[in-house]
Parts: structure tokens; C-alpha cells; sequence
């Protein structure tokens, strides 16, 4: 991938995209769309979290530009707004993985 040239309000934008996916509920919420839209009912369903913090959540992660919503009737329908979230939060999970097995080898 090409390197991108960081601009001052890149990096405020980027930063606040990290803050938004520091945080353990939101990154569920994301891992509970990743196989489509579903309303703030499925998602309280889907993670066990409460409406209330769903709400919330789902507010930051769409004032970081990481979730899109689409209104239907009564209903607020949530999706993943770039997938290369995916690609990032897959990233970091492999990184663990192999900082652990490299930790399981030393230990013996």
C-alpha cells in the first residue's frame, strides 16, 4: 500500500477513528455487523449490552465515520461504513496471535 501523506486534519481524523475503536463494546458492535445492517434491537440482542450503551456507541462509532445508518419506517438500520475496518481490526488480531506464539515458544 502506498504511504499517504498525513495532514493535520488527517491526523486529527485518524485519531479520532482509533479513540472510536479503543474502546472493547464498539469494537463488538462492529464484530456483530460484520455479516450485514441490523437494528439497535438485533445488536442488544447480538452483544448483551444494554440499549442505552448500544445507542451511545453506535453514535460514536458513526460521528467517527466508521458506521452508516439508514432509517425504515420506525426502524434505524446500522452498517459498517468501510469494510477496511475489517482489515485493520484483522491486522491487529494477527499480530497478537503471533506475539503470543512467539511468547508460548520462549516460555517452552
Amino acid at each position: 500500500m502506498k504511504r499517504v501523506e498525513l495532514t493535520p486534519v488527517a491526523l486529527i481524523e485518524m485519531a479520532e477513528r482509533f479513540r472510536a475503536l479503543g474502546e472493547p463494546a464498539r469494537l463488538g458492535l462492529l464484530e456483530a455487523l460484520r455479516d450485514g445492517e441490523h437494528t439497535v434491537s438485533e445488536l442488544v440482542f447480538a452483544t448483551g449490552q444494554t440499549q442505552a450503551n448500544v445507542s451511545r456507541h453506535l453514535a460514536i462509532l458513526h460521528g467517527a465515520g466508521l458506521v452508516t445508518r439508514r432509517r425504515s419506517g420506525v426502524y434505524v438500520h446500522y452498517m459498517v461504513a468501510d469494510a477496511g475496518v475489517w482489515e485493520l481490526c484483522d491486522l491487529v488480531c494477527h499480530r497478537l496471535r503471533l506475539g503470543v506464539d512467539a511468547m508460548r515458544r520462549a516460555v517452552g
